[in-house]
């Protein structure tokens, strides 16, 4: 990648900043929580059954929010690849505060209606804050093709939590902070597609080995295999929707597979794509049958 990179795209930078400013909604996060529901946790103890929401939905908006809480580390990762001048750092600083209201108004839904154990909600942020999230990828284009899978994947995310708690205000919050996560990710996909012009070759290749690695950033947050699996298995997220509905659209909008003049390593590596999307697909495809056998055993087993 030209060493430069980051001087080439900030005329990008500046340009869809000013789309964003210009299309992004100022919203008041504490419009979005139904504080007439709120009781002293003092004097009325939180318990497991003040809860109008199942066990499934508890956990997805608690995995939302613990992700959302990790947002310094996350300002720290981009303002340290991505700078603090200029566009950039203007853009930095507008996407944490942009950010900082997901976490605000979550966390005050669910202590108001008495979703979660406050306690032990406050001991894994402390927890998931503690260990940060940290990132080893080396190269701006690698961030900025990371940040485009992972905006979009955090907005279907939210969105899809919000219809499945079957709470018209958690939807309603939820949506909300989903249009945060597109627009973001319509910038990020924005200087990717600038970088695909500048360096085609680099940037396709850190394009295929972020989809080969992604990993969402709340693999930190404690019993994270157990809950993202009821997240998978409820639809929220699986391997069916990262496939069908953040890869592929990104791939399709970048046009990747039809990108000309790339060098030897980077064809190599849209060869090693196909096969893993193929894989990916068949991961996606055995998941699905998973859960549906599941699914047929407990309805077997459930008395009549």
């Amino acid at each position: 990648m030209k060493p430069d990179i980051l001087v080439e795209l900030e005329p990008v930078v500046a340009h869809n900043l000013d789309r964003h400013l210009a299309i992004a909604k100022d919203w008041m996060p504490h419009e979005y929580v139904p504080w007439e529901e709120g009781r002293d946790f003092v004097e009325q103890p939180w318990h497991p059954d003040q809860s109008r929401l199942t066990p499934e939905a508890r956990i997805a908006l608690e995995v939302n929010l613990l992700t959302e809480d990790n947002l310094p580390s996350y300002h720290r990762e981009i303002a340290n690849r991505f700078g603090r001048d200029g566009a950039w750092g203007t853009w930095v600083g507008r996407w944490t505060a942009e950010e900082g209201r997901h976490a605000m108004c979550i966390r005050d839904y669910l202590l108001v209606t008495r979703a979660l154990d406050p306690g032990r909600l406050e001991a894994e942020r402390m927890a998931v804050m503690q260990a940060g999230h940290h990132s080893e990828r080396l190269g701006a284009v690698r961030s900025l093709a990371y940040v485009s899978f992972q905006e979009l994947a955090t907005r279907i995310a939210h969105r899809n939590t919000g219809r499945f708690v079957n709470d018209p205000i958690a939807d309603h919050l939820l949506g909300r902070v989903a249009a945060d996560e597109n627009l973001h990710m319509v910038f990020y996909r924005s200087l990717v597609s600038a970088a695909l012009e500048i360096d085609p070759s680099e940037t396709v290749r850190a394009i295929i080995d972020e989809i080969t690695s992604f990993a969402m950033p709340g693999t930190m947050i404690p019993n994270f295999t157990r809950k993202s699996l009821v997240i998978a298995r409820s639809g929220i997220y699986n391997l069916r929707i990262h496939h069908d509905e953040v890869v592929r659209p990104l791939l399709k909008h970048w046009r990747l597979f039809d990108i000309e003049g790339l060098d030897a390593e980077a064809e190599k590596a849209r060869e090693q794509l196909a096969v893993h999307l193929e894989l990916l697909q068949t991961q996606a495809e055995r998941q699905q049958d998973r859960f549906h056998t599941a699914a047929a055993r407990r309805r077997d087993r459930a008395p009549s």
